[in-house]
């Protein structure tokens, strides 16, 4: 699941995608994927690929939030948690250093199962 999100915002030239590996420190998800896009639009696609490509895989989201306003959208999809922002969004919310407890790792790390 967390390839497959991965995949989507790199499709879509999703900027400075980040995975956060926060299984040991909090029952919230497995995974955060980090990323941001140029504009609102930018930011909304992304997150729009990222919904259709895990749907297409048999994984849907439970919560979305922010999508709206396209400045920092979540989706929830329970094992994983997808934070999209706006660029100065990010640089103000700064989610790796509020979850640095958690272990930043690279798509090739994933295991098999997601």
């Amino acid at each position: 699941m967390a390839r497959i999100a991965y995949e989507a915002l790199d499709d879509k030239q999703g900027e400075d995608i980040k995975i956060l590996d926060i299984h040991e420190i909090s029952v919230l998800a497995d995974y955060f994927l980090i990323a941001h896009g140029k504009n609102q639009n930018h930011v909304k696609a992304l997150i729009d690929e990222v919904q259709d490509k895990l749907a297409l895989s048999g994984y849907y989201v439970s919560n979305i939030e922010g999508y709206q306003e396209g400045t920092w959208v979540l989706m929830d999809f329970g094992r994983i948690i997808v934070h999209v922002f706006h660029k100065e969004a990010r640089l103000f919310y700064d989610l790796e250093r509020i979850w640095s407890d958690g272990k930043m790792i690279s798509v090739d790390q994933l295991n098999q199962t997601n």
